[in-house]
């Protein structure tokens, strides 16, 4: 068996999500448990308060924490936590169960790992501003065009295509999306 890492979606009672996320790093830490239990997130965005106009940190979803846990795979080639982690998460105060069917613990798949934005994917780019590259996905594929702006934060590229009839058209595309043009 083999051992990887997944995240997973605990539903707390609302306020508790901070609460919930230091007792489980503290637990974590006290059992020795730190390789079982890698990291405890709660998804937050900035934004302004229309009253004081200052930002502000909001809970993007109330109510719930992510937890990145080491895993093993079954014979079926499914993921599943062990059962002290699991009863470690399960039982610290605050928490009333997993997201999943039946209180099933359900990891979350890679791609809605990436949607929710808990990690952000590396990307090498090997093209600058100035650069031709080729557009190697989304409707454009297949088209050629010159790198205007690379946002490495937002892992984005916005590139000038000359698309149907010579217009020329800024697409903005993500930075795996595009290549060096040979």
């Amino acid at each position: 068996m083999s051992v990887d890492t997944r995240w997973y979606v605990i539903h707390t009672y609302s306020g508790y999500e901070n609460k919930v996320k230091s007792n489980i790093e503290k637990i974590a830490e006290n059992r020795k448990m730190q390789d079982k239990i890698l990291e405890v997130k709660i998804p937050v965005e900035i934004v302004e308060d229309a009253e004081s106009g200052k930002e502000i940190e909001r809970k993007l979803f109330p109510g719930y924490v992510l937890v990145k846990v080491a895993v093993e795979f079954d014979k079926d080639n499914r993921p599943k936590m062990s059962d002290e982690t699991w009863l470690l998460i399960r039982n610290t105060r605050g928490v009333t169960g997993f997201v999943g069917p039946e209180n099933k613990a359900i990891p979350l798949t890679d791609e809605e790992v990436i949607r929710l934005g808990v990690e952000k994917r590396v990307v090498e780019v090997s093209y600058n501003v100035g650069d031709t590259v080729n557009i190697v996905d989304d409707m454009f594929d297949g088209f050629s065009g010159v790198v205007q702006e690379i946002d490495l934060d937002n892992n984005s590229v916005k590139v000038t295509v000359s698309a149907l009839f010579g217009k020329e058209t800024v697409v903005e595309l993500e930075l795996d999306q595009v290549e060096l043009a040979e």
